[in-house]
């Protein structure tokens, strides 16, 4: 009766809302989000209202993980050819008539200024986890090959941008959905030795390729100059390799326990560029040294973990797809900033998750996780 509804206890009245919630996946991304706002008080105290705002992210984040958990993977299933046929349209725009800041086209006005490739990261997955599912026991080669065409439409509109650190993370998550999809290792293997092939000519041949006015075709120079950078920072210690060698230097100057947390030198006099974005990794090493990293290693390692479990749980074809390509997503994101800042990968503006600032990055974060605990309440659902 309503006045028996005041004596439920709060518990009871939100069993239905926390049912929907993954405990583990919650509980890792709450460390996360923890060690976010530890190192982002540290990096960030004297760079305005960089903690509030990264704090208000993240709730912003955790409200939008929230409304997507509640939808169900069907329906999340029936956006994926108008999101991707949108994101694609924008991209194009993009192209034709975007908005050109620091040399790159990236941005489009359509109301608001907004950046498209930011919508290919989930809406690429979705698409093609929905052309698999619609083809599940039936799948030929042709199929397999119309995913790579789908793949490298928004890949290659995003590198022309030119925006090399997001073409990456999308060409990631599509490559993972068709690897999970059921592509032979076969098809896996070529490149990879190819890639291998590559990487050791160009250290080989660093020198020559490296030289003045030798020029890579099919590549920037911006892109040449970040590879070369990347092989021998030492080329240009002031000018385009200052951000990797004083992110090594941070890294280095941590040790073993840290420098201490806010002592560090490197990032609060001010060496580590972009110290609260993309470099944050460098002042979180530096301050919480080898061992702090080993914790966020950790938690990021669980939570890749805990995503793929759910993929392997997960009771469709389709939600096993997007719950492995979000575990993918999570890994290039972290794999690629934590590379770049230790000198193992170019600089290529990747954030860390859930660490370095970014509200349009922790965005994706949320609509991420959502899916994810979305696919792990699917799962419950079909058991009970």
């Amino acid at each position: 009766m309503p006045h028996q509804f005041g004596k439920i206890p709060l518990r009871k009245r939100l069993e239905p809302v926390l049912s929907r919630f993954d405990g583990p996946l919650a509980f890792i991304v709450f460390i996360l989000c923890c060690l976010g706002l530890l190192i982002m008080y540290s990096s960030g105290y004297d760079n305005g209202s960089r903690f509030t705002d990264h704090a208000r992210n993240m709730l912003i984040a955790g409200s939008i993980m929230f409304v997507v958990a509640q939808i169900p993977p069907q329906r999340l299933m029936n956006i994926a050819v108008p999101l991707y046929t949108v994101g694609v349209a924008l991209l194009i725009a993009v192209a034709i008539f975007g908005i050109t800041k620091k040399g790159a086209k990236r941005w489009v006005n359509v109301g608001v200024v907004i950046q498209p490739s930011e919508i290919m990261k989930l809406a690429m997955p979705l698409m093609l986890a929905w052309w698999f599912q619609k083809r599940e026991g039936q799948l030929r080669a042709l199929d397999f090959v119309v995913a790579g065409v789908l793949l490298a439409i928004p890949v290659g509109l995003i590198m022309k941008q030119p925006d090399l650190g997001t073409a990456m993370l999308v060409l990631a998550a599509g490559v993972s959905v068709i690897f999970f999809a059921g592509m032979s290792w076969k098809l896996v293997i070529p490149p990879v030795v190819l890639g291998v092939i590559g990487i050791a000519l160009l250290v080989i041949f660093e020198p020559r390729l490296c030289a003045e006015g030798v020029n890579w075709p099919g590549l920037h120079d911006y892109q040449q100059q970040r590879v070369c950078t990347l092989l021998d920072p030492t080329r240009d210690p002031l000018g385009k390799g200052f951000h990797i060698i004083q992110g090594m230097i941070a890294i280095g100057a941590g040790g073993i326990t840290g420098a201490g947390y806010m002592k560090g030198t490197q990032t609060h006099l001010e060496f580590i560029p972009e110290r609260t974005t993309d470099f944050i990794f460098a002042a979180y090493s530096e301050e919480l040294g080898l061992i702090g990293v080993l914790v966020l290693i950790g938690a990021f390692m669980a939570l890749i973990l805990r995503g793929l479990n759910i993929a392997m749980e997960a009771p469709t074809l389709f939600s096993r797809l997007m719950a492995g390509a979000v575990s993918v997503i999570f890994f290039a994101y972290a794999f690629v900033n934590m590379g770049m800042v230790s000198g193992i990968l170019p600089v290529v503006g990747v954030p860390l998750p859930f660490i370095s600032y970014g509200g349009t990055a922790m965005v994706i974060l949320g609509l991420a996780l959502g899916i994810l605990m979305s696919i792990a309440n699917s799962k419950r659902l079909v058991q009970s």
